[in-house]
């Protein structure tokens, strides 16, 4: 048993005193490209008056709080519901990618925009921004609009944050949508 013993005591100081390389990395030196908060798969709630107007769902978010310009970002994507008074969804935005700049108030949304309103129009884009500051949609980018009797082709809009009253810039074309 003293021989078994010794055995396994002289491989674990063999193991243990090996010449391994520590791996090093550098001290943090730019604090501004570090997220202060990283958080995943997240779902919120925002309410006004004790009422809940809005639920924010992203599999991941990330707060840069000592940036030049503080933002928010969602790399995987957002999806925002707008509830009436009953609870009931009645306007919804969904996107890729996400990022919402602090001091200005302004989201901008890329990649695969789609957007209802409380009409039941459908928006879509690949390019988006939402300033809060002025209460306005808009994008340069081409979008298409789904109606309940045309769908709508155009190079930019600009709306209210509603998406209720809105100018379409470049039209391209409108469509009549058959009934079946």
């Amino acid at each position: 048993m003293t021989t078994a013993f010794m055995v396994v005591v002289v491989l674990f100081i063999a193991v243990s005193c090996g010449n391994k390389e520590i791996e090093k990395t550098s001290a943090i030196t730019d604090r501004t490209k570090l997220p202060k908060l990283k958080a995943t798969e997240i779902t919120t709630v925002i309410s006004d008056s004790g009422i809940t107007r809005y639920r924010i769902s992203t599999p991941q978010w990330e707060m840069y709080d000592r940036a030049s310009q503080p933002y928010w970002e969602f790399t995987k994507g957002i999806h925002l519901e707008r509830f009436d008074q009953n609870l009931k969804v009645d306007a919804n935005i969904h996107s890729k990618y996400a990022k919402y700049f602090q001091n200005e108030k302004l989201w901008e949304l890329k990649c695969n925009v789609r957007m209802t309103n409380i009409k039941g129009e459908l928006f879509e884009t690949e390019h988006l921004f939402w300033s809060q500051y002025d209460e306005k949609i808009y994008s340069d980018t081409i979008v298409k609009i789904t109606q309940q009797s045309y769908i709508i082709h155009a190079v930019g809009f600009v709306s209210n944050q509603q998406m209720t009253k809105y100018q379409f810039r470049g039209t391209r074309g409108v469509f009549p949508v058959e009934d079946k």
